[in-house]
């Protein structure tokens, strides 16, 4: 068995309750696993210092002395405070106690030398450490300590006396034990050229290095290998994908399409708008099945993009879906799509969890028959009694929202026969949006390979930072709207604090007396013991007393579906003029009415968050205003994120920013990528350049063995199915 492989209790110093608690708490459970726990900081230890040459507020010192007397203090609740006095010869400092005091006077000798490690602090005009590390003196080899590695532990793992230290204590101690070197996970073929620190070397400096240049060309070593891996099972997904699946052809631009675009179109398209529609034409009439992420700003028009591709589909003689992640979303996803197809003969129909008994069958019957041509729903559609006639394109909106296991349903949903014939014209048919023209002839199922599948178009209105969507979309062809259709006017954010309440209101009055209607964002629905956070409920009755001349709505998620929607259409048929809700208004709300959002202890909030709130308004021609209130103390993270809200509207810019404040999250697992790996060591936001590095080196090997079967890469390909946990192809989901 490999070193790595074996069980983290046969490491002396672990045993079997260690072993416990590092597998619950850190999932700790082979010796490759400590080894791959990397350090979240490091501390010189080569300097030693004099207590003279002490203040408090230095980081990390190390000075060598010995302990001349203890004393205690009574603390109550028989808790006790311990106290050492601590001299070097040139001043006296205390080491204090207030966990562990028993045991620092029974295990620390007066007048015997120590090596004292800690932070300093000044009480009572006198240099203090509390809780130092003390090491014999006489054991320690200051010269050779190098950096001190900090490593990442829990209150329980504390309690029971696993600290920074211990894990630290059993990483040196597995280290010494590894005599051979560790086997290479990538040949020198690709390091070489790249400078990268050899394995065994780079995991051996990332626990004890000896500067910081060896230490940040370790780290390098590590994250590239990590994001490589990454990126070459992402692309090795996709190029499996492209070959084994194909997509029906939709080689036609009929009477459908056409209709639409002469008669019932609202407005002229975006440059970004027709620049997308024909990257999906391209994908449409090439023979392999779409993957697609379509990005694009909240008002942006992704949905008319999504009817357009919908239409093609029909156009062909196949039926489309739209799945959007909650009840609401999808009834406005219906309206919104009745609305634009009105007058025109399209069965559109609704499948979600309040469709039920004689509606709900009359919808299922449809499909099979293939009457219906658009279904909008939410997780319903892949129920198992949801089956269509023939289904060859999908949208998903949101697709974070929805488990890549759930969507891999959809494939199931078109029952076996021959394809449809083609309904309408050839592509010959001008669609003045410049569309490729192509004389493509379909194969007789349809696709490049085997199997033929739907289409999948996937949109999404949180823009995702070019790096993180090589990560997380890296299977996905993407399409960006980065216009906004024209006369829509940049919302004004700006901030205010909570006491100029008063102010605020008045100018909420000035708005609604002009027509116009407000969205008002509380944070939490009821009061919590643990938080200072205004509440839905009790603000609700704030705000009737304060607005007595106009009707209020209130919506939050605890509402029974019924209620909820009857609250939002008061509001929708401008019956309520304020609106008080909680995030469940993120997605799915388009009042063109409404001009003004306020949002309460902004500070809690996450930037995208903020961005999707305030693309709540701004949906139609007048100007509208983003209200962002907090209190006074706020911390440095929170003001530059309320100050970026305030800067631009641009959604790219926001998330990108609150990639770097809050991280890239959890990568693990089949809901977002289909990856089954974790990040360790690499931080999507700040490795951009080795995100991409790491990308086109995978990307020359999938080119060089698409069908990983080359002797040249066997190293690669062996070390990926250590890695995978999974063996389902989810990328060809997307």
């Amino acid at each position: 068995m490999n070193i790595l492989e074996q069980d983290i209790k046969y490491l002396p110093g672990v045993g079997p309750n260690r072993r416990k608690m590092l597998s619950q708490e850190l999932g700790i459970e082979t010796f490759g696993d400590l080894l791959e726990y990397y350090p979240y900081k490091y501390v010189d230890r080569s300097k030693v210092y004099t207590i003279r040459e002490l203040t408090g507020d230095m980081p990390f010192v190390q000075v060598v002395g010995h302990i001349l007397s203890f004393e205690t203090f009574e603390m109550g609740l028989r808790k006790e405070r311990v106290v050492a006095h601590f001299t070097d010869g040139t001043a006296i400092m205390d080491l204090v106690w207030f966990n562990g005091g028993k045991y620092a006077k029974q295990h620390y000798l007066i007048g015997k030398d120590y090596l004292l490690f800690g932070r300093p602090s000044v009480f009572n005009n006198r240099i203090q450490v509390q809780h130092p590390d003390l090491d014999d003196a006489s054991k320690v080899d200051t010269t050779a300590m190098g950096m001190q590695p900090y490593y990442n532990t829990t209150e329980k793992m504390k309690k029971a006396g696993l600290t920074s230290r211990s894990v630290e204590r059993l990483t040196k101690t597995l280290i010494t034990q590894l005599k051979d070197p560790l086997p290479e996970t990538i040949p020198p073929f690709i390091t070489a050229p790249l400078h990268l620190m050899e394995r065994d070397l780079a995991l051996r400096t990332l626990h004890y290095p000896q500067n910081t240049k060896d230490l940040e060309r370790a780290r390098v070593r590590m994250k590239f290998e990590e994001l490589f891996f990454v990126q070459l099972n992402i692309l090795r997904y996709a190029s499996d994908q492209r070959r084994k699946y194909g997509g029906f052809v939709f080689n036609r631009i009929g009477d459908i399409f056409n209709d639409f675009y002469a008669h019932n179109l609202p407005f002229s398209l975006t440059g970004a708008q027709k620049r997308v529609m024909r990257e999906i034409r391209q994908d449409l009439c090439s023979g392999r099945q779409m993957n697609r992420l379509l990005q694009g700003d909240v008002g942006s028009g992704k949905t008319l993009v999504a009817l357009m591709t919908m239409l093609i589909a029909l156009d062909n003689g196949y039926q489309a879906c739209i799945m959007a992640p909650t009840e609401i979303l999808a009834e406005q996803h219906l309206a919104t799509i009745r609305e634009f197809l009105k007058g025109m003969p399209i069965r559109v129909e609704l499948l979600t969890g309040i469709v039920k008994g004689k509606k709900r069958q009359e919808v299922l019957d449809g499909l099979l028959s293939g009457e219906v041509q658009i279904l909008v729903g939410t997780h319903a559609i892949i129920e198992d009694t949801v089956q269509f006639a023939h289904l060859g394109l999908v949208v998903i909106d949101e697709q974070h929202r929805f488990g890549v296991a759930q969507r891999a349903k959809l494939w199931g949903k078109t029952l076996p026969q021959p394809l449809p014939a083609g309904r309408g014209a050839d592509t010959s048919v001008s669609t003045n949006f410049n569309h490729r023209e192509t004389n493509y002839s379909p194969p007789s199922q349809g696709g490049a390979g085997g199997e033929s599948l739907p289409h999948v178009l996937v949109m999404t209105a949180t823009p995702i930072p070019r790096t993180l969507a090589m990560t997380l979309y890296g299977d996905l062809d993407v399409s960006v709207i980065d216009e906004l259709p024209p006369g829509r006017k940049p919302i004004q954010t700006s901030h205010v604090f909570d006491s100029r309440m008063t102010s605020l209101y008045d100018g909420i009055r000035r708005q609604i007396r002009e027509g116009r209607q407000v969205y008002i964002v509380f944070p939490l629905i009821e009061e919590s013991a643990k938080s200072d956070l205004k509440n839905l409920e009790q603000g609700f009755e704030v705000l009737r007393e304060a607005f007595p001349e106009f009707r209020l709505s209130k919506v939050h998620g605890k509402m029974k579906p019924k209620d909820k929607e009857a609250e939002m259409q008061k509001f929708v048929s401008g019956e309520t003029q304020i609106l008080v809700a909680t995030t469940v208004i993120e997605v799915g709300v388009n009042v063109p009415n409404a001009s003004v959002m306020v949002i309460l202890d902004a500070q809690r909030f996450g930037l995208s968050q903020l961005h999707q709130l305030r693309g709540r308004v701004g949906r139609g021609a007048d100007q509208s205003f983003c209200i962002l209130v907090t209190n006074y103390k706020l911390s440095e993270e929170t003001r530059k994120r309320i100050d970026i809200m305030c800067e631009t509207n641009d959604g790219f810019r926001i998330a990108e920013a609150d990639l770097k404040l809050r991280g890239p999250g959890d990568l693990e697992g089949t809901q977002q990528s289909g990856m089954a790996f974790d990040l360790k060591i690499a931080n999507i936001a700040r490795d951009g350049q080795l995100v991409q590095m790491a990308r086109d080196e995978a990307q020359k090997i999938i080119d060089e063995d698409p069908l990983c079967q080359s002797d040249k890469y066997q190293m690669l390909w062996s070390r990926l199915r250590e890695l995978r946990k999974t063996n389902v192809n989810w990328a060809a989901i997307s």
